[in-house]
């Protein structure tokens, strides 16, 4: 979004952009709101996990992979929908994780509400809001 909209996109500046705005976001998405959701619903053995700490020989690495592929192709929808199917299923995973057995049916609706807080809020703020807060001379349509 930010090489899309940037007059005059920098990759320096798209590379931290890129950095903060998916590993800060990706662990309030997949660590913080999931935990949040747990410890809200008393789940028996609720854990805050962050990955890009914990594994960081994994997450790190695939992050600047994706903003160097999201540099080379903008236009692309593929990556954003695979990165919101795998936020979505890392979240729901914490959160499974947490219950200790089968859910209760009780609990469908709850997690579902927090996985759309844990996952569509922060995907949309990462994706569109938050790279359009550092263009400064937006590109004019000619």
């Amino acid at each position: 979004m930010y090489k899309l909209s940037a007059d005059r996109p920098a990759l320096p500046t798209a590379v931290v952009i890129g950095y903060i705005g998916s590993i800060g976001i990706a662990t309030l998405s997949d660590s913080i709101i999931p935990f949040l959701g747990e410890w809200m619903l008393d789940l028996p053995s609720r854990e805050i996990h962050i990955g890009f700490i914990e594994k960081w020989w994994l997450v790190n690495p695939l992050a600047i992979a994706g903003i160097f592929l999201g540099w080379r192709w903008p236009m692309t929808k593929t990556p954003h929908a695979g990165h919101v199917l795998l936020s979505t299923w890392a979240s729901l995973f914490h959160m499974s994780m947490a219950m200790g057995s089968e859910p209760a049916i009780a609990m469908v609706l709850p997690v579902t509400l927090f996985l759309f807080l844990a996952v569509w809020v922060p995907c949309c703020t990462s994706d569109i809001i938050f790279p359009l807060i550092f263009v400064r001379n937006p590109r004019r349509p000619t």
